[in-house]
């Protein structure tokens, strides 16, 4: 298989640590801290590779920050392709707060991107060789709302598959030209839709809508507590979320694009690669901070869901 690419415009140093109460105005000390590379698509790249699949992270950076983000990438075995800013990358924080078990999380907006710089990542993607295109996370300030417009129309023109994880505008402009896979949250459906989607019928109709219009292919709608459902122009399968402690939810929604994506461009039908992305993003929640998930895990998992899911068409 060729090495899937991840495409991340806003990326972070995503630091972690425990507190044992989050209060204001003390200083409050923490235990536990650590430092990864972080941003959608980084994330979706750090558990492709944790699968045992290729791949390669493309993302803008800049400023001290940026050289420290290129240093983790490194230290974490991820091939990567950098495209310079001039303002700085952010840094994200997760404490985790042990005497109520509850998780604080501080996410900046991210820098200011000038329009030379996000057009250089454009033409940078000319160039990368590959079937499957995963473009997540938000956009930072100033790249217009429809970058991932642009991002499908290329991908479509270079026989791409592109698989899409974002939300708001950027999110409803980039379905305009169709995309393989789109990964959204149930209000980011909602969104899209115009309207609340108080079922599980509802849900997949508002689903079903996008593939009749040509906006994705496959939409894996992703429920937190009430589990997954993927619609297909085939078939839709719904899934429970399954029973694990959950130590985090950072990454488990960048957990479960990266597995499915590796499976299908392994080419494994689509529940499989359903199931596979499932047990991937319960198996990030089993990790403390910004560790996203294990391999073990994910394995563990999936063999509990390959017994469980049915197919309904």
């Amino acid at each position: 298989m060729k090495t899937i690419v991840t495409l991340t415009l806003n990326p972070s140093i995503d630091g972690s640590a425990e507190a044992d109460i989050v209060r204001p105005v003390h200083k409050i000390r923490t235990s536990d801290e650590r430092y990864d590379p972080g941003g959608g698509g980084i994330n979706v790249a750090r558990v492709i590779r944790e699968l045992g699949g290729p791949v390669l992270a493309m993302y803008l950076a800049g400023g001290a920050t940026g050289g420290v983000l290129d240093d983790l990438l490194d230290t974490a075995l991820i091939a990567h392709r950098r495209v310079p800013i001039a303002d700085h990358t952010r840094i994200s924080h997760a404490v985790f707060e042990r005497s109520s078990g509850e998780e604080y999380r501080f996410v900046p907006a991210g820098p200011l991107v000038m329009e030379w710089e996000w057009r250089a990542i454009l033409e940078a993607l000319e160039d990368i060789d590959c079937e499957y295109l995963v473009a997540s996370g938000s956009l930072p300030r100033a790249v217009p709302d429809d970058f991932y417009e642009t991002v499908a129309a290329l991908a479509h023109r270079r026989g791409i598959r592109l698989v899409l994880d974002t939300s708001g505008s950027a999110l409803r402009a980039g379905l305009v030209r169709g995309v393989h896979l789109v990964k959204p949250s149930l209000g980011e459906l909602e969104a899209l839709a115009g309207r609340r989607l108080a079922d599980g019928a509802a849900q997949e109709a508002a689903a079903r809508e996008l593939i009749d219009a040509g906006s994705a292919e496959m939409v894996a709608l992703t429920l937190g507590r009430d589990g997954a459902l993927l619609v297909t122009a085939q078939a839709a399968i719904r899934q429970p979320a399954l029973d694990v402690v959950a130590k985090s939810a950072v990454g488990a929604g960048d957990s479960f694009v990266a597995a499915m994506t590796l499976a299908l461009a392994q080419g494994r039908d689509e529940q499989d690669a359903f199931a596979y992305g499932m047990a991937a993003g319960a198996a990030a929640v089993l990790s403390p901070g910004t560790g996203l998930c294990r391999r073990e895990d994910v394995e563990r998992l999936y063999g509990e869901l390959t017994r469980q899911i049915a197919p309904r068409p």
